[in-house]
């Protein structure tokens, strides 16, 4: 699956606000335009500052990636449960991690640990070239596919596999975002982190003491920035 040498397919946007698309969505009620706003202005006043990414974060249609029972609590800031013993990333966090990541240039190549339902995936997408994102639990993997497809999104690649070995066959990669939390960073995938300024992107720690850190790549050296306390799931081997 090596990405084509001309130039790729852009990920359409992925969702309307304006009410005059698809209703699902743009959402009515609890999902409107006006409780997406909402979320939007928390988000500055929490410092979030890229135009890109607060629009990824006000466009893509975060209800169709919980359950309907979830809905109406889509547009909040907080992190909802997506099954499997797996959440959906708070939009902070997600708008947090997806500015941290193109803050040095839009990224050719991204390689994605975890998954999940897709949604983080969906955020970035119109942001970054190619991505090339891992989930080990295939129930997930196959609904994040699907969603992407409803959605129009063609520039992501989907493996099924175990993100303590990252994806070697397409590295080295521009950036690396990590959407579950090791202990320590696994080593293989700093192998795999492009030497000309990549940037990897990972919670890191035990629950409850998670850091958030950026990591940037110059040749042999690995500079690390703390970007503050988040809470996510640990990323565990094997598949399920």
């Amino acid at each position: 699956m090596k990405p084509p040498s001309s130039k790729p397919p852009a990920a359409k946007p992925p969702a309307s606000t304006n009410g005059n698309g698809n209703g699902n969505r743009a959402g009515i009620g609890m999902t409107s335009a006006r409780t997406r706003e909402r979320l939007i202005q928390r988000l500055r006043d929490q410092g979030i500052v890229n135009p890109a990414v607060l629009d990824q974060i006000r466009n893509v249609p975060r209800h169709l990636f919980v359950d309907e029972a979830l809905a109406t609590r889509a547009y909040e800031d907080t992190a909802l449960p997506i099954g499997h013993g797996q959440t959906i990333s708070q939009p902070f966090v997600v708008a947090r991690m997806t500015e941290a990541l193109i803050e040095g240039g839009t990224p050719g190549k991204v390689l994605e640990i975890g998954t999940g339902c897709g949604y983080q995936t969906a955020v970035m997408a119109p942001l970054v070239r190619f991505i090339y994102s891992i989930e080990r639990i295939g129930a997930l993997l196959q609904r994040a596919k699907a969603q992407a497809r409803e959605l129009n999104i063609n520039n992501v690649h989907f493996r099924h596999g175990d993100g303590f070995q990252g994806w070697n066959a397409h590295g080295p990669y521009d950036a690396i975002l990590m959407a579950a939390a090791p202990l320590a960073i696994p080593e293989v995938l700093f192998g795999q982190l492009a030497p000309g300024g990549g940037r990897l992107i990972a919670p890191v720690g035990p629950e409850g003491r998670q850091q958030l850190v950026r990591i940037t790549r110059r040749g042999d050296e690995f500079q690390k920035e703390t970007l503050g306390l988040v809470s996510f799931v640990p990323l565990l081997k094997g598949l399920n």
